[in-house]
């Protein structure tokens, strides 16, 4: 049974050979960089071959909710016909270095209605997708602030985007605009962590130093 999945990666990396061979553009992008302007809806799509970007909604009220990661082996943002208004307020961000290869949508559109296997890991991937969406909805919503804190970082361990298994390579910041919660909730919930025994921090990680004790202040759901 899958788990929700903040970080996503490795989830096309078997059709790899084959988008070489297919019309495409080899792109660059440097940290920090956008992979689309703002106000722009998904035009292109991104194989990543290497790096990460995070993709984030920026509201009109000048907040910023961290969605996903995605890195090297996945596909961003998938492929669909429709432009969707939100994409205008969602904005994707190079964390890192990244090199990527770069379709338009009617050239994605070819692989997937002449490949089957393609078109169907489309369908997973985004069904994954949605799980993650709905997990936060349906789940994330009614714990404490403490117990999403848990959540996540129960979550984050198990995928990075430098593909270490129990350094989480994030500010406070980032963790308060995924979770939706106050920095001052953030720093509180990762002081009892801290005073527990269960993580280590230094500045922009956060090192899980007892995962089953993290995972018995996590929700069932979670696990």
């Amino acid at each position: 049974m899958l788990t929700p999945r903040y970080f996503f990666a490795d989830d096309f990396s078997q059709f790899y050979s084959y988008f070489l061979t297919q019309p495409h553009k080899k792109c660059f992008f440097k940290k920090g960089e956008c992979l689309w302007e703002s106000g722009e809806p998904f035009r292109r799509i991104h194989y990543i071959i290497s790096g990460a970007a995070q993709n984030y909604l920026e509201h009109e009220n000048g907040h910023r909710k961290i969605i996903s990661f995605h890195g090297k082996g996945t596909v961003f943002p998938g492929y669909h016909q429709y432009d969707y208004k939100i994409e205008q307020s969602l904005m994707t961000t190079a964390i890192s270095d990244m090199t990527v290869l770069e379709f338009t949508k009617n050239q994605f559109r070819q692989m997937f209605e002449t490949n089957p296997q393609l078109s169907a890991n489309v369908v997973e991937w985004y069904s994954m997708y949605v799980n993650r969406l709905l997990y936060e909805t349906a789940h994330q919503e009614y714990n404490s602030s403490f117990i999403r804190l848990c959540n996540l970082l129960y979550l984050l361990s198990g995928r990075q985007p430098d593909h270490t298994e129990t350094c989480i390579s994030m500010t406070q910041d980032d963790l308060s605009d995924i979770l939706g919660i106050s920095r001052v909730h953030v720093t509180r919930g990762l002081t009892q962590l801290r005073e527990q025994n269960i993580i280590l921090t230094r500045r922009g990680q956060i090192q899980i130093a007892d995962l089953a004790a993290l995972s018995k202040h996590c929700s069932l759901e979670t696990l």
